[in-house]
């Protein structure tokens, strides 16, 4: 689950991590109130005013702009609530932006220049252990950085019997140049943020910039987090951060009626039991010269009404020329399946458009090829693999 950069702010402030202080306002007047208080609390002159939205690079499409007063703040919040934000994470329609943080000034003068690096906490799929990715080259695109100049990117890896260790914090503040207050900092600040990505549960921390003030505070001035759904259960507060504005309507949807969906841009329509099913159907109608339009998981109980409720999902999709419904029956019964298939396409009529190419394999599968063949509804039965791919190919074409 993507939170907003002020959530995000708000679960490493919790754990002891310093943070660039701001509020999120909804509307102009709102922004203008934020910036006062913020001013009075910190004393900060100037004012940063960052859209939230769920995308990385909203300097980039005009969603952070600096304020110098407050007349400033009034205009640039009103210019950016309501826009629709482009940015390179984005489609080409943007996203609504329906609130602002109003942040204060970090990069005030002093005795040094201040200083950005890139920092981010996740797991090191390779390894099985969570790492810090860390950089010199902050404020950048880390991407542009590893192809560039992959040089300049460290990983720290932990051991989940001892957690992230003194000596490993130490060495990210060595890496990153820094000594002195800095150093002393720079160690306080991973420590800390280690600790709150393990204790939030989250699967990813990215911080860019962390920023080295003029004076030597480390602070992090961005927080991208993304927490882990299947840890939610164990932090109520934070499943309340939830913000389906920002997230696919029809994802939003099918969570709502309990099957696992994931939008993607292809033509054809995936419904299957099981993830590893679903990886592998996807892989098939790649082969057989389509595109996935979608993840679909019915679960163990692909009931007539979930069945329906997949294909309304699924159909919702404009892009969808075709649905393989590829169903392997060992909890649910094959002809259930099959008979929520005819179910659906009765009750839907014409919105049921598409071709359907169904393979059912396991408990009951014959008795749910015949139902499909007698249904005299416009479905290809298949039975093996192969001949489910070669029966996409021939709708397509």
């Amino acid at each position: 689950m993507n939170i907003h950069e002020y959530q995000g702010k708000e679960i490493l402030s919790s754990f002891g991590v310093r943070i660039q202080r701001g509020t999120v306002a909804r509307n102009a007047k709102e922004a203008v109130d934020a910036a006062k208080e913020l001013t009075e609390k910190t004393g900060t002159g100037w004012h940063v005013i960052k859209a939230q939205v769920h995308a990385g690079g909203r300097g980039k499409g005009g969603g952070v702009k600096l304020a110098k007063n407050l007349k400033e703040v009034e205009e640039i919040a009103g210019d950016i609530i309501g826009m629709n934000l482009v940015t390179p994470q984005t489609s080409a329609e943007g996203k609504k932006v329906h609130q602002v943080l109003v942040a204060e000034d970090v990069y005030y003068p002093g005795d040094k220049e201040p200083e950005e690096y890139y920092m981010s906490v996740l797991l090191n799929r390779a390894t099985g252990r969570n790492m810090i990715m860390y950089s010199t080259e902050g404020g950048m695109d880390i991407e542009t950085v590893a192809e560039e100049t992959p040089d300049l990117i460290f990983t720290e890896e932990i051991d989940p019997s001892t957690g992230l260790l003194g000596f490993q914090a130490r060495r990210i503040a060595f890496n990153l140049g820094l000594s002195g207050k800095g150093f002393k900092e720079m160690t306080k600040f991973v420590m800390s943020l280690y600790e709150a990505f393990e204790k939030s549960d989250s699967s990813l921390f990215e911080i860019n910039p962390v920023l080295k003030t003029s004076d030597d505070l480390i602070m992090a001035v961005d927080a991208k987090v993304t927490l882990d759904d299947n840890a939610l259960f164990r932090h109520k507060d934070y499943a309340e951060m939830r913000d389906v504005r920002e997230e696919n309507p029809t994802e939003v949807e099918a969570r709502e009626v309990g099957l696992n969906y994931v939008d993607l841009d292809g033509n054809v329509g995936c419904m299957v039991n099981g993830a590893g099913l679903a990886m592998a159907t996807m892989d098939l109608i790649k082969q057989a010269g389509g595109e996935p339009a979608n993840f679909l998981d019915v679960g163990g109980t692909a009931d007539a009404k979930r069945v329906e409720e997949a294909f309304r999902l699924i159909l919702k999709d404009d892009k969808v020329e075709a649905i393989l419904v590829n169903i392997f029956g060992g909890i649910v019964r094959c002809d259930r399946v099959a008979q929520g298939i005819v179910d659906a396409s009765k009750n839907m009529g014409d919105a049921m458009n598409v071709p359907i190419i169904v393979r059912l394999q396991g408990t009951n599968a014959d008795i749910a090829k015949e139902l499909i063949d007698s249904s005299g509804l416009k479905v290809y039965s298949a039975i093996e693999f192969q001949e489910a791919a070669d029966k996409v190919q021939e709708v397509l074409s």
